[in-house]
């Protein structure tokens, strides 16, 4: 029997689990230590149905009961597209996407789920919905797992941010973490434990210190970011309650989704028709292109694909000066292709953080449409993302009512340069600034923390 870490992430998914050379991550995708946070299915019932054939006896009766609309979908859908087991229904990660991205108007495509499981006003169905989700993800992600190690897991330390989303952050925390364990459990985890994604990646840095320091860890994931100070060091890390080392935690819902989705908004979509006059004379309305963009908001998602945003952009193209623009708008929501486009952005961005210019190509919506995207152009989008980012760390410090020693430095966009230049002239320049492992060292941890509390 075995107890992992999972770092159920907005972007990716990792797990991590002792093995004879120590606490390493696992590989979950061709060998790849880590799973994209994306789910396709062919029917969304297919989803549930998922979860039903995974549950035994009178937890699998109250859940058919539950769902029994929805398994009856399932069980039609079934017949209709010939499916024969649950692999040819529901595809994960990499494969995931590369299915949505060749037929984005075909099937049922969900990115980064954990963007919305602290979302306010989820109505009890979406509970439900989302529930279904994070159980589908997991239990592959569990069957991955056993496949390669050859045993049976039975506990898990579960990563989460100090603060998911939602307009109440308690309520929300308290929804998302309901989520997440159910979820667990379903997918046949025993024993769950929660803990804080920061102080994961600060235990993982915590096993190279030699003097003991007040580390503030500034985790930066695809969905929140969130700043820990901590006391770590050799007098620190054996110790089995580390409640009195957390001397302040902060967080937020920002992270590197955001960034990918201002950038699309500024930099892309007047490729679509932002900014575009009207023949009245009035402003371009935005919220269309707002609503496009923000796909880690269901409901914004819920409205731009609904029958009166599809009344609403008939209208604007009759009234846009520039119809050949504002049609590729129209286009990418008939055929949803919003994902793609915020995709694209995030491959942008990641070329701008290296380069002053990157072409990016859009010729799927208009030939020889390839625009020539600028740094300067991330900078200013990034820069009221990278405000509250400050604003994050100058409230953990006034917490605490201390300096830390240094910062380390996790989460994918934590790599990014001009989040260590915003960070860097917001502390000065003498504080030490640690590069860990972007992706890996809050799964690490959760490992580390699963040894420690089950061993």
């Amino acid at each position: 029997m075995v107890y992992v870490g999972l770092d159920y992430g907005t972007s990716q998914c990792a797990v991590a689990a002792t093995t004879p050379e120590g606490v390493l991550p696992i590989p979950l995708d061709a060998g790849q230590p880590y799973l994209l946070s994306c789910l396709y299915a062919l029917d969304r019932s297919l989803i549930s149905d998922r979860v039903a054939q995974s549950l035994q006896g009178a937890e699998q009766q109250a859940f058919a009961q539950k769902r029994q609309a929805l398994l009856t979908l399932a069980a039609r859908s079934k017949r209709e597209l010939q499916i024969q087991g649950p692999e040819e229904a529901i595809a994960f990660g990499a494969e995931a996407l590369e299915q949505h991205i060749a037929d984005p108007a075909e099937g049922y495509f969900i990115k980064s789920p954990k963007s919305f499981l602290g979302a306010s006003g989820l109505r009890a169905d979406m509970v439900d919905f989302f529930e279904d989700v994070v159980t589908a993800m997991m239990l592959e992600i569990k069957r991955r797992t056993e496949e390669h190690l050859q045993q049976s897991v039975v506990g898990v330390v579960i990563g989460r941010p100090v603060n998911f989303q939602g307009i109440d952050a308690e309520a929300s925390n308290r929804q998302a973490q309901a989520i997440l364990l159910t979820s667990a459990q379903r997918a046949g985890f025993h024993h769950v434990e929660f803990l804080y994604e920061p102080l994961a990646a600060g235990f993982d840095f915590e096993r190279r210190l030699s003097t003991n320091q007040k580390v503030l860890v500034v985790d930066i994931g695809g969905g929140t970011s969130d700043c820990s100070l901590v006391w770590m060091g050799p007098d620190h890390r054996n110790k089995p309650d580390r409640r009195d080392d957390f001397l302040a935690h902060t967080g937020e819902r920002i992270g590197g989704n955001d960034f990918d989705i201002r950038l699309a908004l500024q930099a892309l979509m007047p490729e679509f028709g932002l900014h575009s006059p009207l023949k009245t004379a009035l402003p371009m309305p935005v919220m269309p292109f707002v609503q496009a963009t923000a796909i880690n908001d269901v409901a914004a998602q819920s409205d731009f694909y609904s029958e009166k945003m599809r009344l609403w952009l008939e209208q604007l193209l009759r009234d846009t000066t520039e119809p050949e623009k504002f049609q590729r708008l129209v286009d990418m929501r008939e055929t949803r292709r919003n994902f793609s486009v915020v995709n694209r952005a995030e491959r942008a961005k990641i070329a701008l953080s290296e380069s002053d210019s990157t072409t990016l190509d859009l010729e799927d919506f208009s030939a020889g449409l390839c625009p020539l995207l600028y740094q300067t152009q991330l900078i200013q989008s990034s820069a009221p993302l990278l405000e509250k980012i400050k604003q994050l760390v100058q409230q953990a410090i006034d917490q605490a009512q201390t300096r830390p020693d240094l910062i380390y430095l996790t989460g994918g966009s934590a790599k990014s340069r001009l989040v260590k230049n915003a960070l860097s002239e917001f502390l000065g320049e003498d504080m030490p600034l640690v590069d860990g492992d972007y992706f890996g060292s809050v799964v690490t941890g959760l490992g580390i923390w699963s040894q420690k509390i089950w061993r």
